[in-house]
């Protein structure tokens, strides 16, 4: 089980993680130990989120989300695959608790009568400067 809050927990059902060799330095260990770590959370089945934080999530993994509603990440960042587990699931929570988040609605707001006739007027002074600079006629 994975805690993201108090009344949110992922069940283990959810979460699978395969394990491949990782890229980069490391000597031989690189070519020896399957270090790196694909996780795959099944979002769009998961009981835990409601459909509002799955839309939201979706949004947040943007191409990690693949076409089954599943969310994958991946990490290579250590020689030590436990490490790597361990930062992949906290990634994971990070996302989803972002997803948690409602955000803040926007209210459309009207500019004013006076700032409206502001900017209108300093678009005028602007435009006479301009169109008074040109060649000066040769006299």
């Amino acid at each position: 089980m994975l805690h993201i809050k108090d009344e949110i927990t992922l069940q283990d059902w959810e979460l699978s993680e395969s394990f491949m060799r990782a890229s980069g330095v490391g000597g031989q260990n690189v070519n020896k130990v399957a270090t790196a770590v694909e996780l795959r959370f099944e979002a769009a089945r998961s009981p835990a989120l409601t459909p509002a934080v799955k839309a939201r999530l979706k949004r947040l993994a943007g191409r990690r989300w693949s076409k089954e509603g599943a969310i994958l990440l991946q990490c290579d960042e250590t020689r030590s695959q436990l490490r790597n587990r361990e930062l992949v699931r906290e990634r994971l929570v990070a996302l989803i608790r972002q997803a948690l988040v409602v955000p803040k609605r926007r209210i459309a707001t009207k500019p004013t009568r006076g700032s409206v006739k502001r900017r209108l007027e300093s678009k005028k002074q602007r435009s006479s400067v301009k169109a008074t600079r040109g060649k000066i006629s040769p006299d």
